[in-house]
């Protein structure tokens, strides 16, 4: 449905009022286009925004604008930064184990609003936070609040770093 407004919607052009539509009708638009109403930082903090679920995980659409994301936002290497996580909003669930791992702890909080990790994500998430270079510190100096403060990433937690925290 969303691919077919956005056909109706750019039919004679893209319009100049794009960001009164929905932010769903940006994930089947490329940069690009959107160029003419604004830079591509704007386009993807919308679509960071937009339910990127309306595309499944493994849609090449959804890969392609997380690689589109990153090329905008000049990410040198693995490391996304604080202010460029932002940006990426939803995006940042499909990031690979690599990025996780480079970037620390910065992802964590925004990767804590994630619905589920692919084997690698989890994998990455787990040696992050066991080498408690994290806001959150070292599993054994965990309280409940932390505990909290972890939502959907309590999931990826395994044994070696469950026993760590105290009772």
């Amino acid at each position: 449905q969303l691919s077919c407004l956005l056909k109706m919607v750019t039919q004679n052009g893209i319009p100049k009022d794009l960001d009164s539509y929905p932010q769903d009708l940006l994930l089947f638009l490329s940069p690009s286009d959107y160029a003419a109403t604004g830079n591509c930082t704007q386009f993807f903090t919308r679509v960071g925004k937009a339910n990127v679920d309306v595309l499944p995980r493994e849609a090449p659409r959804r890969q392609q604008l997380l690689l589109e994301a990153l090329e905008c936002l000049r990410v040198p290497g693995t490391e996304i930064r604080a202010e460029d996580a932002e940006v990426l909003g939803w995006l940042l669930c499909d990031l690979a184990g690599e990025h996780i791992r480079s970037s620390g702890g910065t992802l964590l909080k925004a990767l804590s609003r994630c619905g589920s990790f692919l084997p690698e994500q989890g994998e990455a998430i787990r040696d992050v936070l066991s080498s408690g270079n994290t806001t959150l510190g070292p599993p054994a100096a965990w309280s409940a609040f932390t505990l909290s403060q972890l939502g959907r990433l309590i999931p990826v937690l395994d044994h070696s770093i469950l026993q760590q925290i105290p009772k």
